[in-house]
């Protein structure tokens, strides 16, 4: 009987680890979509932003984001980070809207667009987004992101 309780802990960790593993492997990453931007203040070199942004959680369970930050690369150089202004909660199967602060370089972004050719328009352009999200509880304290892609200059 003493070996029998004395294996109750391991159990019961063994359990909760599974557990954690099965948590996890159903977990969908947010989505995330831009709402409204702000200009706050600008010079030629940078620009401070206040966006708008929309969280969608496909998940069963709620998000209760803590912090929010990324870095966005277009051609390789860093144009954008931003980091969340406050922290939030996305509901289960819900959306939510949160502000962000950003710094951007559009004038260096620019200067190497137009270093690659007289009309760079209908170019392919890439870029690449990566980050993490921090929640405040749960398993995972942190979902890191990144997104790599192209647009085309209109």
């Amino acid at each position: 009987m003493r070996a029998i309780i004395g294996c109750a802990p391991a159990l019961c960790a063994a359990a909760l680890l599974l557990g954690a593993c099965a948590l996890t492997s159903k977990f969908t990453p947010p989505t995330l979509s831009v709402v409204d931007v702000q200009i706050q203040s600008s010079d030629l070199w940078e620009q401070h932003l206040k966006v708008r942004m929309r969280v969608q959680n496909p998940n069963d369970r709620r998000l209760p984001v803590k912090a929010l930050e990324y870095t966005m690369e277009v051609e390789g150089q860093q144009f954008a980070s931003g980091e969340s202004a406050a922290s939030f909660i996305v509901p289960a199967l819900g959306e939510a809207e949160f502000d962000m602060n950003v710094t951007a370089n559009l004038a260096g972004t620019l200067i190497q667009l137009l270093g690659r050719g007289s009309d760079p328009r209908g170019q392919s352009v890439a870029y690449r987004l990566s980050g993490k999200i921090a929640l405040s509880e749960g398993l995972m304290r942190s979902i890191p992101f990144e997104e790599r892609g192209t647009f085309r200059l209109q």
